[in-house]
This record gives C-alpha cells, structure tokens and sequence, in this order.
C-alpha cells in the first residue's frame, strides 16, 4: 500500500476545497495526525480514513484504489469508456479496448482491475460472440479474483452476479437467473452505503424483464415504478428510458393500448432528451400501431 500517495491525495483535496488541517481533523483525530498522515508518515486506521473520504466527499475506495495503483486515474478512465460502451452495445470496441489492457501492468499485476476486464470479457462473451458456457465461466473467474465470503458483496460483484443473471435469464434458465439476481437484491441491501446509484436501477430492470418472460406482467410493473421512483429520488437518469419503455412494453402484452402508449412516449421523450437514437424508430412505430388500434 502506498500511504505517501495516500496522504499526498488528501492533502490535495483537502486544499482544493478550502480545509485547514485543523479543520478536516475536527470529529475525527487530530491535527498532528493529518500532518502525519498527509505526509505519508502514517497509515490511518480503516475508520478514519473513511471519515475522512466524507468530508472530502468521497468514496473510500477512491484512497483503496491510490493506494494500490500508481495511475488510478487511468484506470478509472478505462472503466468509464467501458461503461459507455458497455451502456452502448458497442462489444467490438469493449474487446478492443480489452485486448490493448490485458498486457498494460496495471491490469495485469493487479486482480481488482483485471477483474474489471474479465468481468467486461465475459459481457461481449455473451453478448457478441453468443457462447453462454464460456461467458459464465468468465464472470465466475472474475468473481473469485475478489470475492473472499458469501456474507457480504461488495458493488462490482453485485453487479457481476446481476450479468451473470442476465446469461441464464437469455438462455431461459428462468429459475437460476431468478436465484441470482434475489441474491444481489439481498446483497445490494446490506450494504451500508451505496456509491454507484446505477446498480439498484439496472438490477430492478433485469428483473423485471425476467418476470415479463414468465408472463408474470403485474410483478413486472412493479419492478419497474420501483425502480424509476429511485431514479427520481437520486436524480439518476440511468436507465430511465428503459424502464418507461419496459412497463409500456407490459400493458402492451396486457392488452393495455393507452397505457402502453403514454409510457412508450415517455420513453421517447427520455430517449430524445439523452441522445439516444438506438430505439427511437422502433418504439414510433410501436406507438403509431397501437394509435391505430
């Protein structure tokens, strides 16, 4: 663990945003002991750095992850593109991108950042190349490179286990993606703090897609006004296209005309609003049909 790079990145967000040493100690130790952690000379306990990364407002795993990667800020740029997309259906470029990683050090020489990879190998896997055995072994592969107990997940193997979910959700093992994506639900609500207000969305969308297959709509419906009432809450634009969409696409198959349609053109609206032309003719055409009727 690096403590100097540690300490060097506090003492920069501490100035960046105005705080004395003094005062980013006040509730948490003492000045003599920021100094000394800000100088590297001292590893601060779990508890006060995570104190510490809140009055800086930040994850505590942003100093984790300084601490174990000399160039976290590249990293962290890797996982945004890959996120993008990931959100994109853009796989070519995903194993594009992994294939120039899988050799750089920083990937290689650390198992939380070659999970990233594996993780989003496994995706493409699937959902490029469609072999579903070799993808689940992938994500299963990426999970043992973290994963210590069952007791507790931490935010990415949640959302490695929702991927693997989705795998046998695709491949009709209704009953297995089931079980998996209850675990993550379960998971997901033991953590005591959530950074990523991105998970509980695209969870809650996997299952209600998965209900929507079994023809259980009602349960499906639920899923998704859950869901988009969390995104209203944190402000969160992720996947609320998709979810007005999936609950229009449930009164369609209820036989719902207007209902689908004032939800299909909610999702247009979002959808416009995000620059996201992928389902912008499909759903018109949806929408004009049931006009029709």
């Amino acid at each position: 663990m690096d403590f100097f790079a540690i300490g060097s990145k506090i003492k920069e967000l501490r100035k960046l945003i105005g705080l004395s040493q003094e005062e980013l100690a006040d509730g948490i130790c003492t000045q003599a002991q920021i100094s000394k952690i800000e100088k590297g000379d001292v590893y601060p306990y779990a508890s006060t750095l995570y104190l510490i990364s809140q009055k800086l407002g930040l994850d505590v795993n942003y100093f984790f992850d300084i601490g174990m990667t000399p160039r976290v800020d590249y990293v962290q740029e890797v996982a945004r593109i890959l996120n993008n997309y990931r959100r994109d259906h853009k796989y070519d470029q995903i194993l594009d991108l992994i294939k120039t990683e899988e050799k750089n050090p920083l990937f290689t020489q650390n198992k939380r950042n070659m999970q990233l990879l594996l993780w989003h190998k496994g995706i493409c896997t699937f959902l490029f190349k469609k072999d579903s055995e070799k993808a689940l072994k992938m994500l299963n592969d990426a999970l043992k490179l973290s994963q210590v107990s069952d007791k507790i997940w931490t935010e990415r193997e949640i959302e490695i286990h929702i991927s693997i979910g989705a795998v046998y959700s695709e491949i009709h093992d209704f009953d297995q993606a089931m079980k998996i994506y209850q675990s993550a639900k379960d998971h997901l609500n033991l953590l005591p703090y959530i950074s990523d207000d991105n998970i509980k969305p695209r969870l809650f969308y996997n299952i209600a897609r998965l209900y929507t297959k079994k023809g259980e709509y009602k349960t499906s419906i639920d899923y998704c006004k859950e869901a988009i009432q969390y995104c209203i809450d944190k402000d969160n634009l992720y996947c609320l296209g998709e979810l007005h969409y999936h609950l229009g696409y449930n009164y369609e198959l209820e036989e719902k005309g207007l209902l689908a349609v004032k939800y299909f053109e909610k999702a247009l609206f979002l959808f416009n609003l995000q620059k996201d032309e992928k389902y912008i003719s499909f759903i018109n055409e949806k929408v004009e049909k049931l006009k029709v009727k």
